[in-house]
């Protein structure tokens, strides 16, 4: 039976505001999480050089991926009433991202993030949650979103609205939906009882700490890792190891590759790239592509998004993109 949506992308929409100046200094200290933080002299005006105001948040980085390359897509994330929430619903139109699903929080403001960069390139985020926090849906909201569509997406779903959560991942299956999920850190911090809720999941998307995290396994024993995902997920798991690369297993192969090299212009600001390869790789396989062709797309998305400022801005606009950045070579084992 043919479905309204192909997709439909779950998580946060952000306003994102972008500073650059030479007055953000690293400094050492034991006091910051990282080891390391960005400084400006208290009770000082400080210049910046470069200001840029983007949009973000995982549902809309990832949904407009999937618009670009066909398929028709649309969103659940909640939004303030407040200015910058105009500024994002005219982004989600351009795109062609439904909003039957979009909530508009009359409470709280539009979630916010003030991404501060140093000289260096690296950054550090101050955000603001807001609505973003309470996706308000109802169980028969949910169901009737479940029947129209092929696809979810998930990423970060905060505490707030863990139920909301839970219950995609449990009756999505009930309406044949496949599930892509990317878990946040809310959901990792479930440990053990996440893992009941992924088997029926068709992607998951870790990076090597995640996956660490959540087998319990030290992330350079890269074999009993997957072993451990393999036997809870029957789909396709995909762990990233930054610059070292993809290994993807689907149970029975194991893929794996390096990554894209750096483009030609250098790279800008690496925000966005997480979203910009897990809906590069799920847009191949959402079209029935292989996984080869999945790693290809996701690493070209990727490298795409960081070659400009904003966690959307350099999303590939269409298949014909995804050798821009070079080929990948994948090799595969089987297991």
């Amino acid at each position: 039976m043919s479905t309204k949506y192909d997709i439909v992308s779950i998580g946060s929409v952000v306003y994102d505001i972008f500073l650059q100046g030479k007055s953000f200094v690293e400094v050492d200290g034991q006091e910051f999480t990282t080891g390391k933080g960005i400084c400006i002299g208290l009770g000082s005006k400080v210049d910046v050089e470069n200001i840029y105001h983007k949009t973000g948040g995982s549902a809309l980085n990832t949904a407009i991926t999937f618009s670009r390359f066909g398929l028709r897509t649309a969103l659940i994330a909640s939004i303030g009433t407040d200015e910058s929430s105009s500024v994002i619903e005219q982004r989600i139109q351009q795109e062609n991202i439904a909003t039957e699903f979009l909530r508009r929080d009359s409470q709280r403001s539009t979630a916010t993030s003030i991404l501060v960069h140093s000289q260096s390139g690296e950054r550090s985020i101050l955000a603001y949650r807001g609505a973003s926090l309470y996706l308000e849906m109802s169980f028969e909201e949910i169901n009737a979103m479940l029947q129209q569509t092929a696809w979810v997406y998930i990423t970060h779903i905060p505490e707030q609205s863990h139920d909301v959560f839970e219950y995609i991942l449990k009756t999505a299956p009930e309406y044949n939906v496949k599930i892509a999920l990317n878990p946040g850190s809310t959901q990792l911090k479930q440990g053990q009882n996440l893992v009941p809720l992924l088997k029926d999941v068709s992607v998951l998307f870790v990076n090597q700490e995640e996956a660490s995290m959540l087998t319990g396994v030290e992330y350079s024993q890269e074999k009993q890792v997957f072993e451990k995902l393999d036997q809870w997920i029957e789909g396709v798991v995909v762990m990233t190891k930054g610059k070292d690369g993809v290994v993807v297993s689907d149970g029975k192969t194991q893929y794996s590759s390096a990554v894209l090299p750096d483009p030609p212009q250098g790279f800008v600001d690496r925000t966005g790239a997480g979203d910009a390869f897990g809906s590069g790789f799920t847009t191949a396989l959402a079209q029935g592509q292989s996984i080869e062709d999945a790693i290809q797309l996701g690493s070209a998305n990727a490298t795409g998004v960081i070659t400009q400022w904003g966690a959307n801005q350099g999303l590939l606009s269409s298949a014909t993109e995804k050798e821009k950045y070079g080929i990948l070579q994948v090799s595969k084992t089987t297991l």
